[in-house]
């Protein structure tokens, strides 16, 4: 891993008040909208955004460097659960007390992260999730949403987790969460990952609705039903097997 760009010291909303938050954003190939994503954090007073360039081929790391953020790189490209292991690693050296998870396509909007940090702080939550089916106005595609909400019930009958989205990438996490949180897979399985370790940790945890905006390049840059799919038969055989 190669860090690139000065650390950013201007500080975000949350910053100056009791608790300091990093927003982590894993990217690959996303020179298109990563600048976009960065300055809306920062228009939205987010000031410590590390973006992990997982071996991206294209500009993106420069892209987020110009834009503010600051950029740590993978020489290949490994994954979206190794990009934000390495981020939520270096935000942990940086003594970050509340984490946020971002995606770098434009999906999501910064003005659901107050919510989600409210709900750590007000419920005293150590997890605070992220639902796009909790707002009356999801867009959700069909089959998608299907998929997700298929997802979440396995998760509650497997789990003891109850939640209604199955795999939202928007999320926000205390330290001690983050410590507590081991991401061993590199690829999309992470977010499954993410829950049983939830459960096994008995980490308090929240829903949170957040607003996710599809367009075709965010369709076309996400994972694809049928990738979802073996993510979630390969978690069910784990679970079966042990």
């Amino acid at each position: 891993m190669d860090r690139h760009g000065p650390h950013n010291l201007w500080r975000g909303a949350y910053d100056a008040g009791m608790k300091k938050t990093y927003i982590v954003i894993p990217a690959y190939n996303e020179e298109k909208k990563i600048g976009d994503v960065i300055r809306g954090l920062r228009g939205a007073g987010y000031g410590n955004i590390v973006v992990v360039d997982d071996g991206s081929m294209d500009k993106t790391a420069r892209v987020a460097e110009r834009a503010g953020a600051t950029v740590l790189r993978h020489i290949i490209n490994r994954g979206q659960g190794a990009g934000l292991k390495t981020g939520i690693e270096f935000a942990l050296r940086e003594c970050a007390d509340y984490i946020v998870t971002f995606d770098a396509d434009g999906q999501h909007s910064p003005s659901s992260i107050k919510p989600l940090l409210a709900a750590l702080s007000n419920q005293k939550a150590e997890v605070a999730l992220g639902s796009r089916f909790l707002t009356k106005d999801s867009n959700t595609p069909f089959v998608r949403a299907i998929f997700l909400r298929g997802g979440a019930l396995i998760f509650r009958l497997f789990y003891g987790v109850n939640l209604t989205d199955s795999h939202n990438g928007l999320r926000a996490l205390t330290r001690k969460a983050a410590n507590s949180i081991d991401i061993i897979c590199d690829d999309m399985a992470h977010a499954s990952e993410i829950v049983e370790e939830i459960a096994r940790d008995r980490l308090k945890y929240v829903e949170v609705p957040v607003t996710i905006t599809y367009s075709d390049y965010s369709k076309a840059k996400g994972q694809s039903t049928l990738n979802s799919f073996r993510i979630l038969w390969r978690m069910l055989l784990n679970k079966l097997l042990r």
